[in-house]
């Protein structure tokens, strides 16, 4: 789950997206197409959210490019991962349009990440989103999780919210969230219930309450792959 809290599956991309709009080549001609694109004058909307679409997909592609290879947890849960025979290649980790509710997902099949482009206010948010996301894959790939099942959904929830980074005492100030007595738990237990409660098989927030609350205990001290909270 990512910052709406609705990250159950993957992330959607929509089908019916504007095509990137073929671009010029020369200096002058990439500059007035810009300045078209900025003010509105000569170009459609849909222009005009199809540059916005391929912007934000190329900065979420140059981000996401350097914490593979130099986030200290993403090439920590990577490497975790290619030794527990579930290698993620770069192309499964896929930036993409979503709606503005969601920062990623995670889908179980073919074992991709979905990185919402566009939907990052930092860099460090992208990178505990993909951690998260990460560690469902590692669950999904070492402990076989069954994604119908409430309980087994519970604590993957709660695995990846204690261990990506979601819930450090500065996430939770930008979300407004202001805590000083056990805030950390209060973050991973809040955010495991609504993604919890988003699941399909999930038929309303009790249930996907007393889910986390049956799994608590043993899930939220299991750290695999880490000697400790990151």
């Amino acid at each position: 789950m990512n910052d709406s809290g609705k990250d159950f599956s993957s992330a959607q991309v929509p089908q019916d997206a504007p095509a990137p709009t073929p671009q010029p080549t020369s200096a002058f001609e990439r500059w007035r197409r810009k300045a078209m694109l900025v003010t509105g004058l000569g170009v459609s909307e849909d222009e005009r959210l199809a540059d916005l679409q391929t912007s934000h997909i190329n900065d979420c592609e140059r981000k996401k490019e350097y914490l593979v290879n130099y986030s200290p947890i993403v090439v920590f849960m990577l490497k975790h991962l290619k030794s527990s025979g579930c290698e993620v290649p770069p192309s499964n980790i896929l930036c993409a349009p979503c709606d503005m509710t969601k920062a990623g997902g995670f889908s179980p099949d073919p074992g991709a990440v979905t990185l919402c482009a566009g939907n990052f206010f930092s860099q460090q948010h992208m990178e505990s989103t993909i951690a998260h996301e990460l560690i469902h894959m590692y669950d999904h790939c070492r402990f076989k999780v069954d994604w119908s099942n409430l309980r087994h959904h519970a604590c993957s929830e709660i695995r990846a919210n204690n261990l990506s980074g979601d819930c450090r005492f500065s996430r939770e100030l930008r979300r407004g969230i202001v805590a000083f007595s056990k805030q950390h738990q209060a973050c991973v237990r809040r955010r495991a219930i609504d993604s919890v409660a988003a699941n399909p098989a999930c038929p309303d927030k009790a249930t996907a309450e007393r889910a986390v609350n049956e799994v608590w205990e043993s899930c939220f001290s299991d750290t695999r792959p880490f000697d400790e909270i990151y």
